[in-house]
């Protein structure tokens, strides 16, 4: 009897063993999935499965493996030998808080409109998450300076004249190190020196300023939205160097976020 019930317990045992490790592969899988999902991020709109496999850094078996669940699940979409995201993401990512009826991109939004009408430049809203700026939206027009990102797109705050403005209302400004803070071009600022230096005009004069940080041959200047003390997000308005058109937009700017601050609801 007692050995019966010993050779029960060890294959019940080796049972939950297996399903134990089954539940690991299966959590290893999905994390590969996500992973390569991400792999789109680097603004390639398709790639091929040897590249995905390459930048994923798994067999291109595996690769394909996956690439094949997520084409079947709506994901992905084959494009012939090649792999874009579908537009089933598209709909999910906009099911966000911040994406839905009354959040903070739809009270934003006609703000964004009148300050383009106004000003004629590109405007931009982002938020920040960790150290890089989300473009959450964006008005620009045919003759507006070129943007390096899209919608949904990320940038390292220190880069950026929203990221710097978030960062000086926001407790990531103590996570800042040096090693942390990436350059896009050889006007990146990549010390924490500088950095603080310009938190500490930018929480005076409510406006951060950008010169080609993210991109050659564009100039912004951003102002935060303040609620509580902190910024929940900024609006920027991009140009062209030397464009006198930015320099008279900035109170236009500057009105548009106080207003914001007065009217948002989250």
């Amino acid at each position: 009897m007692a050995m019966t019930m010993v050779s029960s317990d060890v294959k019940r045992g080796r049972s939950g063993q297996r399903g134990a490790e089954g539940d690991s592969g299966g959590t290893a899988s999905v994390l590969k999935a996500l992973k390569l999902l991400e792999v789109f991020r680097s603004g390639d709109s398709t790639l091929g499965v040897t590249e995905i496999a390459r930048r994923v850094e798994v067999p291109t078996s595996t690769a394909y493996r996956l690439l094949a669940y997520l084409v079947e699940g709506g994901f992905v979409v084959k494009d012939g030998s090649k792999y874009r995201l579908g537009n089933r993401l598209f709909a999910l990512g906009n099911q966000v808080p911040l994406c839905q009826p009354k959040g903070l991109r739809e009270q934003v939004s006609p703000h964004l409109g009148e300050l383009y009408a106004a000003t004629g430049l590109t405007v931009k809203l982002g938020i920040l998450e960790g150290l890089e700026v989300i473009i959450l939206d964006k008005v620009a027009g045919l003759r507006t300076a070129p943007a390096p990102t899209a919608v949904g797109g990320r940038l390292p705050a220190n880069c950026t004249s929203m990221g710097k403005a978030l960062l000086a209302f926001g407790e990531n400004s103590l996570l800042l190190d040096s090693s942390q803070l990436p350059r896009l071009t050889r006007y990146s600022i990549n010390s924490r020196e500088l950095l603080e230096r310009q938190f500490d005009e930018i929480r005076a004069s409510r406006l951060s300023y950008g010169s080609e940080e993210a991109m050659i041959g564009q100039v912004c200047v951003a102002s935060p939205i303040i609620q509580e003390g902190r910024a929940v997000a900024a609006i920027s308005l991009s140009a062209r160097p030397n464009d006198p058109n930015l320099s008279r937009s900035i109170g236009a700017l500057a009105s548009a976020a106080r207003q914001l601050e007065r009217s948002l609801v989250l």
